[in-house]
């Protein structure tokens, strides 16, 4: 999540107020039309609230901050056999009510 391309956000961000439960949204990750991860911010080991709390006793957090929590189930590697992501694949991934995302890996 911290090399450069590793961690694309958006379309946009959204206030507190635009999500009715933060630890109720389902997400995914397709590559090339299969689903390869499929999960819900409820099964996070440790929820939404407690994270943001959690970091704000030792780091101040403003407004926009992004905290990077993690993946559902169902990475490449972890597949039998190995998936990786080669250059052409497209991705596709979002998040309930926030809208979806589209990357076509290229290569470096």
């Amino acid at each position: 999540k911290s090399a450069d391309t590793f961690g694309p956000t958006g379309p946009w961000l959204v206030t507190r107020d635009e999500i009715a439960d933060p630890q109720n949204l389902s997400m995914w990750l397709d590559i090339d039309n299969k689903r390869y991860q499929d999960g819900s911010t409820k099964t996070m080991v440790y929820g939404v609230a407690f994270v943001v709390s959690y970091l704000s006793s030792f780091m101040s957090l403003q407004p926009g901050d992004i905290i990077s929590t993690g993946r559902p189930p169902g990475v490449g590697m972890g597949q039998n056999p190995q998936v990786f992501l080669k250059p052409d694949d497209v991705m596709e991934l979002g998040v309930e009510g926030l809208s979806c995302q589209r990357q076509e890996v290229v290569r470096g």
